[in-house]
């Protein structure tokens, strides 16, 4: 990894309380965290990260890996409603760190509002077993105790505990393990695409521990599985206090936020309206309406950044449907492979190991596309590299969308069996699960390629003041593909009367819903194609103008050089030697 890592957290500072005071240690803290060198104190942080964020992505890929059993096999849903909800679930998760970052950074200080999301993570795990997720009767060793909730009310308690888990996740993710804590801002286009292809290289391969236990768990004591989620919630929360005694939380700089790039946005379009109505139009973009000398309310440094930032929106718009397509493996995916054969050497494969297989190729392909970028690429071809794996990505996912159809056709063309799972006999195909790996692995190479090179258009395109801002909205339009994913499953299935997405998936043609992706899929990749010029553009030319076109950013160029001259003065003797003569 690049000396990115070396330089994290550095020129960060602890959080301070809302009233601007220096945080003091906690009532009844040992210094032992004080006593500690800078090299260990690093190494505990990264440990504690590490730990938290794989407690957080195992709660989470439980929920998410038992979501369709529970709700088809015990609610008696279908399968369109089970995807629904579980595609519902993995996008509020992903727009919660949204809103969590900014409460922090505007209403509620960080320290309490990790405690507060903290308690939410725990209530909703534990609210999970009291409902019997993922299994309709609760078990405790070999007492078998059968719940005494109603439908309704069973209901009621489980998308309350989604509800309360999705928000302490956002809390987790935001505050403990923000992305933006990094200090990426003197690292070139090559540093950065090296540091995010190797940050999530890490993140799946955690995900990959996570999904191999979760597997692991499903074979040996799935009966128990149920309390195991509040007591890895419970772990991760004394991991959290103690990196909060220990002052390892940082804020990361911020210099705007969500409500004034809104609020610009706004007041253009408010103007513009009205001048478009009353007057003529005298402006090169429609987002100067947003100026104070144009009748807006904003300055130029704001409406100047924000403007930057709306060149990236049809970048974010093309992740909308990929990640769509991306959002098939915890929905149609995983009714193809539920619907399959799952015995393999004399046992029954746990759903959630089909999982790992996508995660595979994206673990072998990072090392590979590391040694094209240091050794092949030279650092004026690195702005072209983005941009062409988006296009290869996205191609991988609308192949893998083909591949998807074609394996459904196959599917149902072998003898229905009976197969037990969560103790239910249900009749699935006799084919077996693995013939469905290409699609996960076509999907793998699609992640491998695409979001690494979206982060880095998403940091690199826009001033150093608002890249937390950018962030955050790549992750807005990839929460809005999920949402986007359970538009198109409910509009399949009520538009074609449940053929397209059915609940006997031998009666209907799933296979369908896959060739549509795919050909929505060619068609979002032919259009970013037609786009991705300009953003190469930009990553060689407007970077660099547009820092230095900034007011405030002259300003400081101007007072750094005011201070070099003074420097060089002073180091200078009194009198020169034309003087002294």
């Amino acid at each position: 990894m690049p000396d990115v890592d070396r330089r994290d957290m550095q020129g960060q500072q602890p959080v301070k309380h809302a009233a601007g005071k220096e945080q003091r240690p906690l009532p009844g803290r040992n210094n032992h965290a004080g006593n500690l060198s800078q090299p260990e104190k690093k190494l505990q942080e990264a440990v504690c990260v590490l730990l938290v964020e794989l407690c957080e992505r195992f709660t989470f890929f439980v929920i998410v890996c038992n979501m369709i059993i529970f709700c088809t096999v015990k609610l008696g849903y279908h399968n369109y409603q089970a995807a629904i909800v579980n595609m519902c679930f993995v996008g509020t998760s992903m727009l919660t760190p949204v809103l969590v970052g900014w409460l922090a950074e505007c209403l509620v200080g960080r320290i309490k509002l990790v405690c507060i999301c903290v308690f939410l993570h725990f209530l909703g795990t534990a609210l999970l077993p009291l409902v019997a997720f993922p299994f309709e009767d609760i078990y405790i060793d070999k007492q078998h105790i059968l719940h005494t909730l109603t439908k309704r009310e069973q209901k009621i308690v489980f998308y309350f505990a989604l509800l309360t888990a999705s928000l302490g996740i956002g809390g987790i993710r935001a505050i403990v393990c923000p992305l933006s804590a990094y200090n990426l801002e003197d690292c070139g286009p090559k540093e950065l695409l090296s540091f995010f292809n190797w940050f999530y290289w890490l993140v799946n391969l955690n995900s990959a521990v996570v999904f191999v236990s979760i597997s692991y768990i499903q074979h040996s004591v799935a009966r128990n599985l149920g309390f195991l989620i509040p007591f890895v919630s419970v772990l991760m929360a004394m991991i959290t206090i103690h990196m909060v005694r220990g002052e390892m939380i940082y804020k990361p700089k911020t210099d705007s936020s969500l409500l004034t790039t809104f609020g610009v946005i706004a007041s253009a379009l408010k103007t513009c309206c009205v001048r478009y109505r009353y007057f003529s139009g005298g402006v090169t973009n429609w987002l100067d309406h947003a100026k104070e000398n144009y009748g807006g309310q904003y300055n130029e440094i704001q409406v100047e950044s924000t403007k930057s930032l709306a060149r990236l929106f049809p970048l974010f718009a093309f992740q909308i449907l990929y990640r769509t397509c991306i959002m098939q493996i915890p929905s149609g995916y995983y009714l193809q492979t539920m619907n399959s054969n799952l015995h393999f050497s004399g046992f029954v494969l746990p759903v959630a190991a089909m999982n790992v297989i996508s995660i595979v190729p994206l673990l072998i392909l990072v090392p590979v596309l590391e040694c094209i970028n240091s050794c092949l690429l030279s650092s004026k071809d690195t702005g072209h590299c983005p941009t062409t794996y988006i296009v290869v990505g996205q191609l991988s996912a609308a192949l893998s969308m083909v591949v998807a159809g074609f394996s459904e056709i196959h599917r149902k063309h072998f003898p229905l069996v009976e197969q037990t799972l969560a103790e239910e006999v249900l009749l699935v195909s006799s084919m077996p699960c693995f013939h469905l790996a290409p699609q996960y692995i076509l999907l793998g190479v699609a992640e491998a390629l695409v979001t690494p090179s979206c982060s880095l258009l998403s940091f690199r395109l826009v001033p150093e003041r608002i890249r937390g801002i950018s962030m955050h909205f790549l992750t807005l339009f990839n929460g809005a593909g999920c949402f986007m994913g359970a538009f198109f499953v409910q509009t399949a299935h009520a538009g074609t009367q449940g053929n397209w997405f059915p609940h006997l998936l031998h009666e209907g043609k799933l296979e369908r819903f896959f060739f549509f992706l795919a050909s929505l899929m060619m068609v979002n990749t032919l259009g970013f194609w037609t786009t991705a010029p300009r953003y190469v553009n930009l990553n060689q030319e407007h970077t660099s103008e547009f820092r230095g076109s900034l007011p405030e950013e002259k300003l400081l160029k101007h007072e750094k050089a005011i201070k070099h001259y003074d420097s060089v003065l002073e180091s200078s003797p009194i009198w020169s030697p034309m003087e002294k003569t």
